[in-house]
């Protein structure tokens, strides 16, 4: 809210008797739509404003929910093998493990730049999803 605009207070209620059809077509409607609240919503149709739906394709709804919880994945399982790692650079029992890390670091590198590549995909499709 800017400087010299006053706050409005919703004081006045009108109430309004529905059957369970039309309540049900409503609240449908309302899920359709991107407004947050019902009283909203009812705002929007009854001043004539514009009221923005959203259409959402179930597959690609059940596609990105599995998405995001991979991309979750991929954080604890990057943060687990890191770890590991930190911890393997610490002993000192034998040169067979320190010759393993020297090889092992470039394939960290090509396993965590695809797994970034994956996580970017996920989350530009998660926010295209989410508009």
């Amino acid at each position: 809210m800017s400087m010299g605009q006053t706050q409005t207070n919703r004081t006045r209620i009108i109430g309004l008797r529905l059957t369970p059809g039309e309540y049900s077509d409503v609240e449908k409607r309302w899920k359709e739509s991107t407004c947050r609240k019902l009283s909203d919503f009812v705002r929007h149709i009854i001043f004539e404003k514009p009221v923005v739906t959203t259409y959402r394709n179930k597959s690609l709804d059940d596609f990105m929910s599995e998405s995001i919880r991979l991309r979750k994945e991929l954080n604890s399982i990057g943060n687990n093998f890191n770890q590991v790692v930190k911890k393997l650079h610490t002993l000192d029992q034998a040169s067979e493990i320190k010759e393993w890390l020297v090889g092992y670091e470039l394939e960290k590198k090509l396993l965590f730049n695809k797994v970034d590549e994956v996580k970017n995909h996920i989350r530009k499709m998660a926010d295209k999803w989410l508009q």
